[in-house]
């Protein structure tokens, strides 16, 4: 049996493999890409997109959700105060340092007068509480601004946007939302009248 063309198309495999080799250059590491990563990266190309789509701040959505003012028994919405500085906090009935911190808005108010451009709001974030509730809190305090008990849309938002401290009663958490839409909080703890105004004044003259 002849050899030669057996060992010229075994040579001629060789070759092809090994210039196919040189060709690929050095194997790369493989990288897995985690579920997290994927997350990451598909945040970023949103943030990119959306950064890229507009330059105004879009309202999240526990504005455009509608709670009902157990004083009045009118239904109210954040966005209803667009272009007005908003002072929420964020109670309970059950707490006596929401009740103190109550009794200080109440004074704000007092200190607002008339003014138009500043709305109290407070939300209930107690889901075993009642409208009812809340309703008779209001009317035993003599608090007339708006009060509500916060949706469990609003609570996750809330916790999930800023800080779970707004799901503490008891820290007496408040928020600023001023009167482009953007929230700020302020530090926990009681806050008396006089500091609450000083600090509500530089966002209504924007």
């Amino acid at each position: 049996m002849n050899k030669g063309p057996v060992k010229f198309a075994l040579l001629s495999v060789l070759f092809m493999t090994a210039m196919l080799v040189a060709a690929c250059g050095p194997t790369a590491d493989v990288i897995e890409t985690t579920p997290t990563q994927v997350d990451d990266m598909e945040a970023i190309a949103e943030v990119e997109v959306t950064e890229n789509a507009t330059s105004e701040p879009q309202n999240p959505d526990w504005f455009s959700t509608e709670m009902t003012d157990v004083v009045s028994g009118e239904n109210f919405s954040i966005n209803d105060f667009a272009g007005k500085v908003v002072l929420l906090e964020t109670m309970a009935t059950w707490c006596p340092t929401c009740l103190k911190q109550a009794n200080e808005l109440q004074k704000v108010k007092e200190m607002l007068g008339d003014s138009k451009d500043v709305v109290l709001v407070s939300l209930d974030v107690d889901m075993n509480e009642s409208e009812d509730v809340l309703k008779d809190y209001a009317a035993l305090g003599g608090f007339d601004w708006y009060l509500a008990v916060a949706p469990l849309t609003v609570l996750r938002d809330l916790g999930n946007l800023y800080t779970a401290d707004l799901l503490n009663p008891p820290l007496a958490p408040m928020l600023i939302i001023d009167q482009q839409g953007n929230v700020f909080g302020l530090p926990n703890g009681l806050k008396g009248a006089e500091s609450l105004y000083k600090t509500i004044e530089p966002y209504r003259v924007q």
